[in-house]
């Protein structure tokens, strides 16, 4: 896709890799509008990058319901939807508050899976887009601590594949983001857990995993759209783990060759 002139929708973009998202598909040429929390800090990057601002609470499925509606009405179509809005506090499940669950599922799969169910009808009814899902490798591996983080995730990724395949055919392309540890606020909290610290230090000394810059994911994320690939992974490292864990779904869609996904 030729982001030039194209509107880019990205969630959680008021900081960490959202940010850089936003730097890099405004550095692409594209018109970005911005969805977080943090009015303040989303509306000085809206302004510096010269795209729009639209603060919501994905929590919240009631702003969730209107969001899209409400950026098309603001600023424009959307021509990529990228979901990279997430949470993970990091807890043993059993003492986690009330909310933990709901407010991770709601936010990191519920929210992501709706938009793209608003958005689709639109962009087919404009010829086409492209949708970007931000999850994780552990959507693989769970570690101490991010038992409904990585849960969420899971589902975020298995959502993409299930969408891509419905999607075969049509003129939306399906991007899935699985990332390791990338140095953000989000990993820090989840450090601040010692089970799950000890777990990350024990991939870094086998080197396993490494840190990786939020620009350089921004970077691949953005050729990922403009040359229509399904999959980020990094560190590539570790990109084996996803790539088992996909074996089964790409299997499936061969088995299932010819039966339709869709009733025309």
């Amino acid at each position: 896709m030729e982001l030039r002139g194209k509107r880019v929708l990205i969630t959680g973009a008021s900081r960490g890799i959202g940010e850089s998202l936003a730097h890099a598909f405004a550095g692409a040429g594209g018109t970005v509008a911005l969805v977080a929390r943090t009015q303040d800090a989303l509306q000085t990057l809206a302004v510096e990058l010269g795209g729009t601002a639209h603060p919501a609470d994905l929590s919240d499925p009631i702003q969730v319901a209107t969001l899209v509606n409400q950026v098309e009405d603001e600023a424009g179509p959307i021509d990529v939807l990228v979901n990279n809005a997430g949470i993970g506090t990091a807890a043993y499940f059993a003492n986690a508050s009330n909310d933990h669950l709901r407010e991770i599922t709601e936010v990191n799969y519920l929210a992501a899976a709706e938009l793209c169910r608003q958005v689709i009808p639109r962009m087919l009814g404009r010829g086409g887009g492209h949708i970007v899902n931000v999850s994780s490798m552990a959507d693989c591996a769970v570690f101490p601590g991010l038992v409904a983080y990585s849960a969420s995730k899971a589902a975020l990724s298995h959502f993409t594949a299930g969408l891509r395949a419905d999607l075969h055919g049509l003129s939306i392309g399906t991007t899935l983001v699985e990332l390791g540890p990338i140095p953000t606020d989000l990993l820090a909290e989840a450090k601040d857990y010692e089970p799950t610290a000890e777990s990350f230090q024990r991939f870094y000394r086998m080197r396993l995993v490494v840190d990786v810059a939020r620009e350089k994911v921004a970077d691949e994320v953005v050729d990922a759209v403009q040359k229509g690939r399904r999959h980020v992974r990094i560190p590539q490292r570790t990109a084996v783990f996803p790539m088992l864990c996909e074996a089964p779904r790409r299997i499936g869609e061969v088995l299932l060759t010819g039966v339709p996904h869709r009733v025309t």
